[in-house]
């Protein structure tokens, strides 16, 4: 039986004064209201959703400046926090309330389909880079592993997925905890945020895979950008 790619695992856990000054003190205030407006509510940004507080605050950060804590009920920048739970954060942009998974981003104004996707992660206390995608429509939790040379998933996450994995070319992995048997297997969609692929190599590993591995397959179609704990994804084709 032919090996399968080998790759290495980590399973981490405007007359008078009078007459003019009026007109003048309305266009001044009209000014300054437009300035402000433009400050709150610019007509592109980045927002990204690096930490959460549940129940009480979201910690944001926009065009990857520096992140806020920003309270539930108070606005950043023309962005407002409505609610906050473990692992998401409803904000109110342009006018729409929009759901933030933690450690992804939301284009604001983004209007041209020349626009390469992207997406924000951000990395845990251990410095890992957790994001949920989905594999073929459904619900995928990955670790970002650029240490894999293809896309991983566990035997459950295959099952759970409708993947019938044994049709695929069987053989040995290698993994952190030794060789283990896997499947290779072609992906129709991987998509982590706003960025979907398709046509996706992977393989499915049986047993002893806790959680789905980003590999390479994915990471090599796209720009990574490290910025402390963060990680930016942008598409490349």
């Amino acid at each position: 039986m032919p090996p399968l790619p080998r790759a290495h695992f980590k399973l981490g856990n405007c007359g008078s004064r009078r007459h003019w000054q009026q007109p003048l003190r309305s266009a001044l205030i009209g000014a300054a209201l437009l300035i402000g407006l433009t400050a709150l509510a610019p007509a592109r940004a980045d927002v990204s959703l690096i930490g959460v507080v549940p129940g009480k605050a979201a910690v944001l950060a926009i065009d990857g400046g520096n992140p806020k804590l920003v309270k539930i009920g108070r606005s950043w920048k023309g962005i407002r926090v409505v609610s906050v739970d473990e692992q998401h954060a409803v904000v109110e942009i342009d006018g729409a309330q929009r759901r933030l998974p933690l450690g992804q981003h939301y284009r604001s104004g983004a209007s041209s389909s020349s626009d390469r996707e992207k997406v924000v992660l951000a990395a845990d206390p251990r410095g890992h880079f957790f994001v949920d995608g989905t594999v073929n429509g459904g619900h995928v939790r990955f670790i970002l592993d650029t240490g894999a040379t293809v896309v991983a998933l566990p035997g459950a996450d295959a099952n759970r997925l409708g993947i019938d994995y044994r049709k695929g070319r069987a053989g040995l992995i290698d993994t952190a905890n030794g060789p283990a048997r896997a499947w290779q297997v072609p992906l129709d969609t991987v998509r982590v945020g706003n960025i979907e692929l398709h046509n996706v190599e992977a393989v499915v590993v049986e047993s002893g895979l806790e959680v789905a591995l980003l590999g390479m397959t994915f990471l090599n179609r796209v720009e990574m950008q490290r910025d402390g704990a963060t990680m930016t994804l942008i598409r490349r084709y």
